[in-house]
C-alpha cells in the first residue's frame, strides 16, 4: 500500500485560485489533466494541516477586497482573471502553477518557430516577472518560458501529483498481463493529432485502437489493458500527463519530441518504479511550494 503523506508541524494559509477546479470539470463532462492535479496539490497542502481555500474566477467572492484581505497565493488557470486583481496580486505574496503558455496571446508556442512567439503576441509579462516563483511541468516547459520571456523565477516541478487511488489503481493495472494492441487517445482536439497516430499505426500494421471515457478510472482500464499507447501531439505538451499513466501502467509509449515527459531523466522507468517516483513526488512538489512561502 501508498503510504500517506503526514502533516506538518506549521499551519499555513493558502489562496488557491483557478479558473476551474476539478469539481467544475466533472460537472460539465471534461477530463482535465490541470485540474486534477491541482486538486492533488490542494488533498496534499490539507493533509499536512495547511488552510487551502479555493476560489474559482467565475465567483462573485472574487473581487478586489477578497485578494486585499489576503495573502500567500497559488495562481494556476487565470483567463479569466480581471486585469484589476491582476495588479492587486503584484503586490502579494504570490506563485504561478503553470500547466501551459498564457504570457502568449495563443497560449500555444507551437505556432512558432524554434517555439519563439513574435514579440506583439507576449502579454501577462509583468505578472510572470513579479511571482515569486512560475512552477514550471518539465524542464521543456521551463525552457519554452525562458526562451519567451527570459524570466529568473522558474522552477521545474518535473512531474505532476496523482492520487493516491489512482497510483493504486494503475499499479494493479501495470502487473496485468496486455493485449498485442496499440492504443491511441480518441480526441477531437487537432492538436491531440488523433488522425497521425491512426496513420502511424496502419503503416506498421498495428492492431490499434481508439480509448475515451469521461470515467477517468475506466480510461485508465481501457488504456492500460494495451501494450502501448502511440502519441503525437502537434504542439508542445508542457509534461502529457496520459504519456505518463501509460509508462506507470507498463506499457510502450510511441511519441515525438514535443512531450515534456520524455525529457525527463525518470522517464526511463515504467511501472511501479515509476509510480513510486511519482508518489515521491507527492512530497517533493509540496514541499517546494511551502518552502517558496516560507523564504
Amino acid at each position: 500500500m501508498v503510504k500517506r503523506i503526514g502533516n506538518n508541524r506549521n499551519r499555513m494559509k493558502i489562496n488557491f485560485i483557478a479558473d476551474f477546479f476539478l469539481k467544475d470539470m466533472v460537472e460539465a463532462g471534461i477530463p482535465g489533466g490541470g485540474e486534477l492535479n491541482n486538486h492533488e496539490v490542494i488533498i496534499t497542502l490539507r493533509e499536512k494541516g495547511h488552510n487551502v481555500e479555493t476560489i474559482n474566477t467565475f465567483s462573485n467572492s472574487l473581487n478586489p477586497s477578497w485578494i486585499k484581505k489576503r495573502d500567500n497565493f497559488i495562481v494556476a488557470n487565470f483567463l479569466h482573471l480581471s486585469e484589476e486583481c491582476k495588479a492587486l496580486l503584484l503586490n502579494k505574496n504570490y506563485l504561478i502553477y503553470e500547466h501551459d503558455h498564457k504570457y502568449i496571446m495563443t497560449r500555444n508556442p507551437g505556432l512558432y518557430k524554434d517555439f519563439i512567439a513574435p514579440k506583439n503576441q507576449i502579454i501577462n509579462l509583468e505578472f510572470y516577472e513579479r511571482a515569486k516563483a512560475v512552477l514550471c511541468q518539465s524542464d521543456f516547459h521551463m525552457q519554452i518560458i525562458k526562451k519567451n520571456i527570459g524570466l529568473n523565477n522558474l522552477i521545474n516541478l518535473s512531474g505532476n501529483l496523482w492520487s493516491i487511488d489512482s497510483l493504486e489503481h494503475m499499479k494493479k493495472i501495470s502487473q496485468e498481463v496486455k493485449k498485442d494492441k496499440y492504443c491511441i487517445l480518441a480526441s477531437t482536439v487537432g492538436h491531440k493529432n488523433t488522425s497521425d497516430a491512426i496513420k502511424y499505426c496502419k503503416i506498421k500494421k498495428y492492431d490499434c485502437v481508439l480509448i475515451s471515457d469521461l470515467n477517468y478510472y475506466n480510461f485508465l482500464s481501457k488504456m492500460g489493458e494495451n501494450k502501448a499507447f502511440v502519441f503525437f501531439p502537434k504542439t508542445p505538451e508542457t509534461l502529457s500527463r496520459v504519456t505518463v499513466e501509460a509508462r506507470m501502467m507498463n506499457m510502450k509509449t510511441i511519441t515525438n519530441n514535443k512531450v515534456g515527459a520524455s525529457r525527463e531523466p525518470w522517464f526511463k522507468f515504467k511501472g511501479e518504479k515509476l509510480i513510486d517516483h511519482m508518489i515521491q513526488k507527492r512530497e517533493k512538489i509540496v514541499k517546494t511550494i511551502i518552502g517558496l512561502f516560507d523564504e
